[in-house]
């Protein structure tokens, strides 16, 4: 029996076909400076022909069914566009941080060979249009470098989805199949994470059915669209709605306001840390707010948060275990966390699971459900026969992440990080590598992560010539995240 569960594509084609007058998608308001084009407002019946014409273009390239096309671009409506084209054609999308830089761009490439890269002439000062073509120069499976935007270096083949064409057919995809391939930064170095379309929409209705979104949700998002967070919080949760997507390149609080008036949005998808700081100046400045999406990059840090007091809007804290999975929760009445329990998370109007919790026999947080990736973080296999029990069920994965019992009704209470990994505003480093880039550089360098009360962790770097070391680290391909924990620092007088 054929498989019948709707693709991404699919519930974005339903509603074009329902309401195709009605807004899609909107750019940041500061595009221009962003990427040096003009923001633009698409409806559906428009996206969809853009959808169509950049899926054709990437047909017409040669690229077959399955091939994987990794992607750098801002938040602005070509990464939404290109995401949607490239699930038409039947490929699987590749998402590449976007600070990243040659050396993590070289070794993503690499590992899961994909075919094309597509990029946009800039994003704020920084070429990507130059830093794509010496990264596919060292990865011998690239076959394309595409662009958005003008001047493009020679070799580059530019996209446009403006561009009228005869439109190459739908095809037929298998929603378990593979739809992106998302980065997580492990113990064991960088992993690539695939996921199914089926994948992608568990972990969007998890945020969906707790937080209670109404249909054609005005959402105003300020999540990078280059995790699987990203893209479920945002894309996927626009997709379930069947309403309008406007995205903020962060971060301008004065930019971001003017979209949720303009727009009148209900919704807004942002860090919780700034939510949560911005209750006054932003988030009760805003009479059309009924949600807000609070993603936590640093989940340990949840229970300890301020109370949320903003009467008008929701706040629905989003637990991010890195790339392997979300836990969504509303916050309680009087404003504080709502505990984490060992029981299936279920939606406040059924009983389907999104997510299931339980502690591991080392005290670390495991996670079950249909978003997990399990392959990509189940360890290998043991050879040996045992009559003892597996120390796990095979269908969780263990976070990392250390928890304990806090009550007698199955509530539990994350205690810390997990050990050896650095989490600074979303990316992630194992502290093995910060050390060993350290020794790189010249005598007595030393880099670390030390703890910063918004993104987590911060890097710091100390040398005896920093300017020099900085400029090392970028002359290596290393992203801005390194290269400025080396930057000169003010002395106190």
């Amino acid at each position: 029996m054929p498989d019948r569960s709707p693709t991404l594509y699919d519930l974005f084609a339903r509603t074009a076909e329902r309401t195709p007058d009605a807004l899609a998608l909107a750019d940041p308001p500061n595009k221009r400076r962003i990427t040096g084009d003009e923001p633009v407002e698409l409806t559906y019946a428009q996206a969809e022909i853009a959808v169509a014409s950049l899926s054709s273009q990437f047909i017409r390239s040669g690229l077959p069914a399955g091939s994987i096309v990794a992607v750098q671009l801002a938040n602005t409506v070509e990464f939404p566009l290109t995401l949607l084209a490239a699930w038409r054609a039947g490929l699987v999308v590749a998402l590449l941080p976007q600070l990243w830089r040659q050396a993590e761009l070289a070794e993503a490439l690499n590992r899961i060979g994909a075919r094309a890269i597509v990029t946009t002439g800039r994003i704020e000062l920084i070429d990507h249009a130059d830093l794509a073509m010496h990264a596919a120069a060292e990865a011998f499976s690239i076959r394309h470098v595409m662009g958005f935007g003008s001047d493009l270096p020679d070799g580059m083949t530019p996209l446009d989805w403006r561009q009228r064409e005869a439109f190459a057919p739908n095809l037929s995809i298998n929603a378990r199949k593979a739809a992106i391939a998302s980065f997580d930064i492990t113990k064991a170095g960088m992993t690539a994470v695939p996921r199914s379309h089926v994948n992608l929409i568990a972990g969007g209705l998890a945020i969906f059915m707790e937080s209670a979104l109404p249909p054609g949700a005005q959402i105003v998002t300020t999540a990078l669209l280059s995790s699987f967070a990203g893209l479920a919080s945002s894309i996927v949760l626009w997709l379930l709605t069947g309403g309008a997507l406007r995205l903020h390149h962060p971060f301008d609080p004065q930019v971001l306001a003017e979209q949720i008036r303009a727009g009148e949005c209900d919704t807004l998808i942002a860090p919780a840390e700034l939510a949560l700081r911005a209750q006054s100046a932003l988030i009760d400045a805003q009479p059309s707010l009924r949600h807000v999406i609070g993603l936590w990059r640093t989940p340990e840090r949840v229970a300890s948060s301020p109370e949320w007091k903003t009467a008008s809007a929701k706040l629905t804290d989003v637990y991010l275990f890195s790339e392997m999975g979300l836990l969504a929760l509303n916050r309680q009445d009087d404003g504080t966390p709502a505990p984490m329990t060992l029981t299936a998370a279920k939606s406040h109007q059924d009983t389907s699971r999104a997510g299931e919790l339980l502690l591991t026999p080392k005290g670390t947080l495991g996670l079950r459900g249909p978003m997990v990736a399990l392959a990509a973080y189940r360890p290998p296999h043991k050879t040996e026969t045992s009559l003892l029990p597996p120390e796990m069920p095979p269908d969780y994965v263990d976070t990392g992440y250390p928890a304990k019992r806090t009550g007698q009704d199955g509530e539990i209470m994350l205690t810390g990080t997990p050990a050896g990994i650095a989490n600074v505003g979303g990316y992630r480093f194992r502290e093995d590598d910060l050390e060993q880039w350290a020794r790189r550089l010249a005598p007595g360098t030393v880099m670390m992560a030390l703890p910063d009360p918004l993104n987590g962790f911060r890097l710091a770097g100390r040398s005896n010539e920093n300017a020099r070391a900085r400029g090392a680290l970028a002359e290596l391909g290393l992203n801005p995240l390194m290269t400025e924990a080396f930057r000169q620092r003010e002395r106190q007088a």
